[in-house]
């Protein structure tokens, strides 16, 4: 008995320490290799990997093998992010570690908050159980239901905050498939659906995320003319549902649930439903906070005057009245998964060091380099594709401001319009499927325990083919029917 439970134990560890000194291999390779060549543009102006860019680089390659095999705790390989930056000298130890409490990681907090609350006070029970009778019994149906409220949701909240107030309604749901919190293919399937959807949905508007503003930006400063809010949500609207409905079905096919039906459920939601009795207090007052907060986010992107109040800031006014009214305590506190907080944090130190040390710049002139000379439509899809590589590692403002910008300069020499390109980089940005890292929902997702950071990879790569199908038929035929020029006159 006890050979037999040691041997597994060993194959583990075996397979954890190859994945381990693969990490330290690929660094030490790349951190000791000779000088790299310069990066050339279209202009001929000449971009130096320096000795810092190319130990960003190796960092880069340890960070992805760490987390997509899992050999430490992801948090953990977030903090390792920063310890090797100040060890190595590739950036100075207080920009590495400054980066952990950007307002990105702390917005990801008071997100997290949002969700512990809406679990602790009983609202998510309410919401789910409400949903259940809408949708019924086949778990199909119920996949539909919670990705269709999820994708609509980041129409007009940030889709890390829809992902935290999703988050503990799908695991309301999910006790009630009656396995317990024993993984199961309908529990990676509600999850994974849940963290891919969200991403398919924040592309729609500029309420969804932050990447859209940057890239409109970019797009306004080199080409002097301007996509409006509507025009954006116009050409996005049909992709960003087009995904959401072939993601229900991509699930509905890589996890099947076991059951199809769930006998029952329908009575014993409405039941469970009117055992709750009328609305707490607390509920009141958390549901009243945290549409307050999401009315104000949504607000900002119409009225410049609230542009200037910092997002984290704004949220995190949520987190504090949770504790001045009572609903939370220091014990809440305590409960918070400082994993994902942790994983986040090193993200974007991560992010950051591709693009202070100019490593990202250089990989983004010499991917779009093997393409200068292509046909209109192959240049559109490289950078797409870049795009998807890049957002799964940094986060996916910063993959849309290192490869958008280059991308304008060289789209003239090939006659390929400016809109096309930004559009398609919005869409493979707004849709890491490979990595926790890439996104805020993916990691919020995780900490479901339902699926490991190697299942998220494996499954992400036919869900990122599909995507970049999509994108494909975006380019080629959708945006062109509904108006969008795609090559210049």
């Amino acid at each position: 008995m006890s050979a037999s439970s040691a041997s597994p134990m060993t194959s583990t560890d075996f397979k954890r320490l190859f994945f381990l000194f693969l990490g330290l291999a690929l660094f030490s390779i790349v951190y000791l290799s000779p000088p790299w060549p310069d990066a050339v543009d279209p202009a001929g102006q000449h971009f130096v990997l320096t000795r810092e860019g190319k130990a960003a680089l190796a960092l880069f390659l340890l960070a992805g093998t760490w987390w997509v095999f899992e050999v430490l705790p992801i948090g953990i390989t977030g903090l390792t992010i920063g310890v090797v930056q100040a060890l190595f000298f590739i950036r100075p130890a207080q920009a590495a570690f400054n980066d952990f409490m950007d307002p990105s990681v702390l917005f990801i907090f008071g997100s997290l908050v949002i969700g512990m609350v809406f679990t602790k006070v009983g609202i998510t029970k309410r919401l789910a159980y409400k949903m259940l009778v809408i949708v019924g019994e086949r778990t199909s149906m119920i996949y539909l239901g919670c990705f269709v409220v999820t994708a609509l949701l980041t129409h007009f909240m940030a889709h890390t905050a829809v992902a935290a107030t999703m988050y503990p309604l799908l695991l309301s749901i999910y006790a009630l498939y009656g396995e317990g919190d024993a993984p199961t293919r309908f529990g990676k399937g509600l999850f994974m659906g849940m963290a891919f959807v969200a991403g398919a949905g924040s592309i729609i508007t500029l309420l969804g995320a932050a990447r859209g503003i940057v890239a409109l930006g970019f797009y306004k400063e080199i080409t002097g003319n301007e996509i409006t809010f509507f025009e954006l949500s116009y050409y996005m609207t049909p992709i960003g549902w087009l995904m959401v409905f072939l993601l229900w079905g991509f699930f509905m096919v890589v996890y099947k649930p076991e059951k199809a039906v769930i006998p029952g459920l329908r009575d014993r939601a409405r039941r469970l439903h009117a055992e709750m009795g009328p609305i707490s207090r607390n509920e009141f007052l958390a549901g009243s906070i945290i549409f307050g907060v999401i009315l104000f986010l949504s607000l900002q992107s119409f009225f410049p005057a609230l542009a200037d109040l910092n997002k984290a800031a704004v949220l995190l006014v949520s987190t504090i009245l949770f504790f001045v009214l009572k609903i939370l305590d220091l014990r809440d506190l305590e409960d918070i998964p400082w994993n994902i907080i942790l994983l986040f944090a090193g993200a974007m130190s991560m992010g950051f060091c591709l693009w202070q040390t100019g490593a990202a710049e250089w990989l983004a002139i010499n991917w779009l380099g093997f393409f200068q000379d292509a046909h209109w439509f192959v240049f559109v899809m490289s950078i797409a594709f870049f795009v998807l590589l890049m957002t799964n590692f940094i986060m996916n403002v910063a993959a849309i401001a290192i490869s958008v910008p280059v991308a304008l300069v060289v789209a003239p020499y090939l006659g390929v319009a400016p809109e096309v390109i930004v559009f398609a980089a919005l869409v493979t940005a707004g849709m890491p499927f490979l990595l926790l890292v890439g996104a805020a929902p993916n990691a919020i997702a995780y900490n479901s325990r339902q699926f490991t950071s190697g299942e998220f990879f494996v499954t992400g790569l036919p869900a990122s083919i599909l995507l970049m199908a999509v994108v494909g038929l975006a380019v080629i035929l959708i945006w062109p029917l509904m108006g969008m020029p795609v090559t210049l006159p």
